[in-house]
């Protein structure tokens, strides 16, 4: 192999680095902007920044970008991004969506990321935390490894991502992911653990820019030490940066109560929600709560 294609190569893992972890840390735009401004490359790093670009842009809601450009004839590796967008963006057809993603599964002979995680994903949605632990069982990339501890810390099941995480530290323990781990895991963790999960995002922030990703992680540390001033500003910087961020407007609206905002505010953001995410977990159930409240006080003036 000659210096120069070494060279060559050298920059495209460099430049494929930056598009990934914009993806991560919630820099969407930027990940989109490297993906389209690069030149054609080798091979699988040129498909690999494809994938990474329709992930930024589901990430923004951009369902229908993916559905059109993503083909019959495109990458097996791209495919199950245009399910994902089809499931995101008709819930009233998630069940005959599911059973296609069965399907592909069930024919999957050999590992393809792609449907790994968007099957995961998916299974997420759906809080069938079983069946994505199943899928993720013999993916054992960093990625792979983070969706196993994320799926352990949403079943309360510290332990289990503790040791997920031991896995992510031997494979690479600076890795952008490894960090954001821990920090996650710290964040479960609670304590004195909130003040390192803090510096973690805080790290990440002065390497990587600010994002509303970084932005309302640090504001659940600020939650979790019950610094509700901290964790307002915070948000309301994590809004300016991203103001349809569900977990912003749901951690704003979880302080409001704290942070002495006045009842109009706090029925804005709620609406905000209702109107942005109407389909969010966080809506379904609160109109559940809503639906029982009001049926327990109608039976009581009866």
């Amino acid at each position: 192999m000659t210096d120069l294609v070494k060279q060559a190569e050298s920059y495209e893992a460099n430049e494929l680095f930056d598009i990934k972890n914009s993806y991560y840390i919630g820099n969407y735009q930027q990940c989109i902007n490297d993906a389209q401004k690069e030149p054609p490359n080798y091979g699988n790093l040129r498909l690999q920044r494809d994938i990474f670009m329709y992930r930024a842009y589901l990430a923004q809601k951009k369902y229908s970008i993916v559905l059109a450009e993503i083909k019959a004839d495109s990458p097996p590796e791209l495919k199950p991004f245009k399910l994902l967008a089809e499931y995101l963006q008709n819930p009233g057809n998630r069940s005959s969506i599911l059973k296609t993603l069965e399907h592909e599964l069930e024919n999957m002979y050999e590992i393809n990321h792609s449907l790994v995680i968007v099957a995961t994903t998916i299974y997420n949605h759906e809080h069938n935390y079983e069946s994505a632990l199943r899928v993720l069982k013999n993916d054992d990339s960093l990625e792979g490894l983070t969706l196993s501890l994320i799926i352990y810390l949403r079943m309360n099941r510290v332990d289990l991502a503790s040791k997920e995480f031991k896995k992510l530290k031997d494979k690479d323990e600076d890795a952008t992911l490894t960090q954001m781990a821990q920090a996650w895991l710290n964040l479960a963790l609670g304590g004195d653990k909130l003040q390192e999960a803090y510096y973690i995002f805080q790290e990440l922030t002065d390497k990587y820019g600010v994002t509303a990703l970084l932005l309302n992680s640090q504001s659940v540390c600020y939650i979790g030490q019950c610094e509700y001033k901290k964790a307002e500003i915070t948000l309301q910087d994590a809004l300016e940066k991203d103001s349809n961020d569900i977990d912003s407007l749901v951690n704003s609206l979880f302080i409001s109560v704290h942070t002495k905002v006045s009842a109009d505010v706090a029925k804005r953001q709620l609406n905000m929600l209702r109107d942005a995410y109407p389909n969010s977990d966080f809506i379904e159930n609160y109109n559940k709560k809503e639906a029982e409240f009001d049926a327990l006080s109608q039976s009581y003036q009866q």
